[in-house]
């Protein structure tokens, strides 16, 4: 990828042509407009390959009469919505690129001093960006790496439903047995999910024996849990002030919850073996697992969100990509704190952050960087963030080297020897 930004057109050129649509669910709005002055009044077409059709010949038609050499498509990164303007187009003559929705928030007041929003203003505060030069070139990942990005979404969204159904079935614990919840450090350990199967309510409890309860507990945690825990469950149960009203619908959705729970564990190791799979694909999987802390899920959510590391000519284009560019607001004599951007990729950040977690630890291979930045006086949270960012840098270099991640590594230095 040679940049991800351009320089301002030329606007007396008359050798582009910058279309851009408005992007919904079922209707664009679509607008042109040459860097020689010429354009048309913004006008609708439906979000299908017939309307993206009739547009594209407008768009032909408009580049031979007013001989451009150049077309430019643009658009709002909206999501889904755009992907049938992103398909159609990719397999076209034109340069296709994309705005920050936030940049048309502030230029559209610009423009006309209003905050204001409609459907044939906005194609044309994009098309003024798109002018000035400020857009990212649209990379769609292709192959694995496509498989790659919606394994990471399905993961990222089964793990989101998952803790949801936690916090849900902590609720509806505590209404009918809140020392449970108490006693038991995470509903989500297997220990905790088979009692809450076998065992939900304090009379249930009760029935057992310490011996009984004992024997199963230390089986299902492996012994990390015992008779101390099961003594502690069968006293708070003597005493318990859960509610018996409503009892059996409680326990008719806690059971739904279990099952539900036992489901999305299932489909997210689906999830992960797949992700496997498609990682073995991509020729520098290796190179990037290499690095010590780094798994599967992370290298491959990772690939999945950049696309291709090879797309990219420098560290700082990728760091762009994943909003850990930084910048400060300073005027006068006030100097302002630095920050990341956060308007790039925010999967892509989180999952730099839970692998930063992994590298930090001693022994880890940044556990040095991140004291370093601790003795300064940097925040723990801040600390990791900047972990983040070293470790994107890390993994960029390793691919555009073609190496694996060497521990403690020292660049040689050679001495020339002056010749006789």
């Amino acid at each position: 990828m040679k940049t991800n930004k351009t320089k301002q057109i030329n606007r007396n050129s008359g050798e582009t042509l910058i279309a851009t649509v408005d992007v919904s669910k079922n209707e664009l709005t679509a607008y042109w407009r040459c860097t020689g002055g010429q354009e048309t009044k913004p006008f609708k077409i439906t979000n299908n390959y017939e309307g993206l059709s009739k547009f594209w010949h407008l768009l032909i038609a408009a580049a031979n009469r007013h001989r451009v050499e150049e077309i430019i498509v643009g658009f709002e990164s909206t999501g889904v919505y755009g992907g049938p303007v992103g398909n159609f187009m990719k397999s076209k003559p034109v340069k296709l690129v994309q705005i920050n929705p936030m940049h048309t928030k502030k230029m559209k007041e610009i423009t006309d001093n209003s905050p204001g929003k409609t459907d044939r203003k906005d194609p044309r505060v994009i098309a003024d960006i798109i002018q000035l030069g400020h857009y990212l070139s649209l990379i769609t990942p292709e192959g694995p790496a496509a498989e790659l990005r919606e394994l990471t979404h399905a993961r990222e969204s089964q793990m989101t439903h998952q803790t949801a159904l936690t916090n849900r079935l902590e609720a509806l614990m505590f209404k009918i047995f809140p020392e449970f919840v108490q006693s038991m450090n995470s509903l989500s350990t297997k220990t905790s999910r088979y009692l809450m199967e076998h065992y939900p309510t304090p009379e249930q409890l009760k029935e057992a024996s310490l011996e009984e309860l004992t024997r199963e507990i230390r089986k299902i945690s492996r012994g990390k849990l015992g008779k101390s825990t099961a003594q502690q469950l069968l006293e708070a149960s003597e005493h318990s002030l859960g509610t018996k009203e409503g009892q059996s619908s409680i326990l008719l959705e806690i059971g739904h919850i279990l099952a539900q729970l036992d489901e999305t564990e299932r489909f997210v190791s689906v999830l992960e073996q797949k992700m496997a799979d498609e990682l073995s694909k991509i020729p520098y999987h290796k190179n990037l697992l290499s690095i010590k802390g780094l798994g599967i899920v992370t290298v491959g959510g990772v690939i999945g969100e950049v696309a291709d590391f090879r797309n990219y000519r420098t560290q700082s284009e990728i760091v762009k990509l994943a909003g850990l560019d930084l910048y400060e607001v300073s005027s006068g004599k006030h100097k302002g704190t630095r920050r990341i951007s956060k308007r790039g990729r925010s999967l892509l950040r989180k999952l730099l952050y839970f692998a930063s977690l992994n590298v930090v630890r001693r022994g880890g291979i940044l556990h040095d960087y991140y004291q370093r930045l601790l003795g300064r006086g940097m925040r723990k949270p801040k600390a990791l963030v900047a972990v983040s960012r070293k470790l994107l840098q890390i993994m960029f270099a390793i691919v555009r080297d073609g190496t694996e991640y060497i521990e403690n590594h020292k660049p040689t230095s050679f001495v020339l020897e002056a010749v006789a």
